[in-house]
């Protein structure tokens, strides 16, 4: 651990002792170890960023870090520009915060002679084009929704590096369920590799795997690259995949100097090929590493931080580092509210007046969200809080400035900006930029694409106003370039509406007011995951990252059926038991959660799924394929569980791609409906 270096009156003393002043003990404890091996276990609401960023700020101030010989990689550009952001604002520059493919890019750019002999090949900014040739050299019939699924399981081959030699035995055993045969993706896989040297191309996994490979046999350039850089910064290392690992490794090249920064407790991204292995082993691979734990929790309500605590105290122990128990820091708020409802339109009528009133009572829209399972719960959601006159804001859709308005009000007011502005008219300025696109600041559409649309340009006029209060002297021309800059960060400003998101995507997100909805056995846990403890733990994980994404107020429900006067017959999900006040733990070794899993097919469900069965069993015997050729028997669980009405709810459900749907689908409704 590096020491503060230097008399009193220094300067640089004195930068470093406030970097420290602003943290508490464990932050201070993780910025002051600026030698590697490091590994922060950083818990929801800790101030993971805060302590990264004073951590690289306290090394440059005391002279470990040479600002241009740091690297920070993160998963996403809007993190990797907030890591800027915020060194700035500790007066630090010349770090380098990237993706990891933004880094490798920028490397390859500058080898690429070297090692490709040439330029910087051509980049496949969408697989799309390319699989759908590859997929009709093999003869496939594929819609875009097939074509989506095998891009994504030709992703997911490469990030944990699987050739296609190889992908039918790894993706068996990994449990993936592929839109076609095992053998037949390999095939397609290979195809597209095969197109793609043809075409002297690469795809954004393809970055990482040269880049890797070139300072793996390239001495030159490992020599270069390992000069540059000798300080390396991963953020969210429980989300590293093998061939982003394999790149990091590279750039290490045997030496330790890495803090990696990440929670054990919000791994839920293994079906991408995420490792959470690397850092639960982090300590086995480096038996010197300094772990620094933490666990103060600066987000939730102490309520909040019990209920998160004790849902994931009940998952089994896991090897490697320590797990982590948050200690809430902030005043007391409302006890988490459970609620049962017969139906699920019942339920979403109930969580959008309670949205209303929120929103009546003062909290604003965008401080609320409802967080589900699938993406398919959405619509029920959209319709209930349209019906009380709610706004809200679909997220996963379209990025923010991809839209259409967005893009036009950009262009207009970068025209706007080339004829001068007044100074402080800012404001105004936006105000009648838009206005001359038909947009009336104070009269909302109702509803739907319009009210999207208005919503779109209003948080434009919103981020103008925040902007002036932070920088009184701000013109449009500063505006203009701060909207660029968000853009490539995919920093979208705040929308006003309640977020509808799933629970993948509302990670690093927090709200005032979050509702979770949804919690039935066979959505969450999801009914794939029931075979596999691992997997069924991962879905316990998913829930704890909702859990947290609360700051203040926290309702769980459940419905009992799926549609109005069905059988009232859906377990809620087992993660609830031990939290809903009355119940006790229902924790237990894999056999009995195996047992469980046949429980949940008893009843309506579990006619519906021997019903399946039987007809599986009929199809594939005429076709003269196994029955796992048709459905997996998850899938046939996920179909007996949430019933679909409709050839889109069908589609909805993990394990059915488009060939399925074509070929399958009408049977199924039929088979489901007899």
């Amino acid at each position: 651990m590096s020491q503060i270096a230097g008399a009193p009156g220094d300067v640089r003393v004195q930068g470093a002792e406030a970097v420290l002043a602003q943290l508490d003990d464990e932050q201070r404890a993780a910025a002051q170890a600026v030698s590697g091996p490091v590994c922060i276990l950083a818990g929801a609401g800790t101030g993971k960023t805060r302590t990264i960023t004073h951590r690289i700020a306290y090394g440059v101030h005391t002279g470990a870090f040479v600002p241009e010989q740091v690297l920070a990689v993160t998963f996403t550009a809007r993190a990797a520009g907030e890591l800027r952001a915020r060194l700035a604002g500790l007066g630090v520059g010349g770090v380098q915060a990237r993706t990891f493919h933004a880094a490798a890019m920028r490397q390859l750019r500058y080898f690429a002679p070297r090692v490709l002999g040439g330029p910087m090949p051509e980049l496949v900014e969408n697989k799309l084009r390319l699989v759908a040739a590859a997929a009709s050299r093999s003869r496939l019939s594929t819609d875009r929704t097939s074509l989506r699924d095998l891009a994504s399981e030709i992703e997911w081959a490469k990030t944990t590096l699987a050739t296609p030699d190889d992908y039918p035995a790894r993706a068996q055993a990994a449990g993936r369920e592929p839109p076609f045969e095992p053998a037949v993706v390999a095939r397609v896989y290979a195809s597209y590799e095969s197109a793609k040297e043809r075409d002297g191309a690469l795809d954004f996994e393809d970055l990482l795997l040269v880049t890797a490979f070139a300072l793996e046999e390239h001495l030159d350039v490992a020599r270069q690259v390992r000069g540059q850089y000798r300080h390396f910064v991963v953020d969210e290392y429980q989300d590293v995949n093998p061939l982003q690992q394999r790149l990091l490794d590279a750039w290490l090249g045997g030496r330790a100097d890495v803090c990696v920064v990440g929670d054990p407790n919000q791994t839920i991204y293994s079906f991408t090929g995420a490792d959470p292995d690397y850092l639960l082993g982090f300590a086995d691979r480096y038996p010197d590493a300094e772990v620094v734990r933490l666990e103060r929790d600066y987000r939730s309500t102490p309520q909040v931080v019990a209920l998160a605590n004790k849902l994931i105290g009940q998952a089994p122990p896991r090897k490697g580092l320590p797990g982590l128990r948050l200690l809430g820091q902030r005043a007391e708020g409302p006890a988490p509210r459970f609620f049962e409802h017969p139906d699920e339109p019942t339920e979403a009528a109930a969580v959008a007046q309670a949205c209303r009133a929120l929103i009546e009572s003062g909290t604003p829209a965008a401080e609320i969200a409802v967080l589900f399972r699938i993406n398919a719960q959405s619509e029920v959601y959209e319709n209930a809080l349209a019906a009380v006159g709610v706004p809200y804001v679909l997220r996963g859709g379209e990025r923010f400035f991809e839209r259409p308005e967005v893009r036009e009000a950009i262009l207009l007011l970068r025209g706007a900006a080339a004829g001068g502005t007044e100074p402080g008219a800012l404001v105004p300025t936006v105000r009648d930029v838009l206005a001359s696109t038909g947009w009336v600041e104070h009269r909302p559409p109702p509803g739907g694409a319009a009210r999207d649309r208005w919503q779109s340009l209003a948080a434009l006029v919103d981020l103008a106003v925040d902007l002036v209060a932070e920088d009184p002297t701000m013109d449009l021309a500063g505006f203009v370039s701060h909207l660029a800059a968000r853009a490539d960060a995919q920093h979208a400003p705040t929308v006003q509406g309640v977020t509808l998101a799933s629970m993948h995507a509302a990670k690093g997100l927090e709200w005032d007011a979050v509702f979770v909805v949804g919690l039935v056995d066979g959505v969450l846990p999801i009914s794939q995951s029931l075979s596999r403890p691992d997997a069924v733990e991962e879905e316990r994980r998913l829930l704890y990252v909702a859990v947290t994404r609360a700051r203040e107020q926290l309702t769980l429900s459940w419905s009992l059926a799926r549609n109005p006067g069905g059988r009232r017959s859906r377990p809620r999900s087992r993660f609830l038991d031990g939290l809903v006040p009355g119940s006790t733990p229902t924790a237990a070794p894999p056999q009995r959660r195996q047992k469980r899993a046949k429980v949940v097919l008893e009843g309506e469900a579990g006619e519906l799924f021997e019903r399946l069965r039987a007809w599986r069993s009929e199809t594939a015997a005429s076709a003269s394929v196994p029955a796992y050729v048709v459905f997996t028997d998850a899938t046939l669980q996920a179909i007996a569980e949430t019933r679909p009405a409709s050839l889109r709810e069908l589609a909805a459900l993990p394990g059915i791609g488009a060939r399925k749907l074509e070929l399958y689908g009408e049977d199924v409704l039929s088979t489901l409906g007899s």
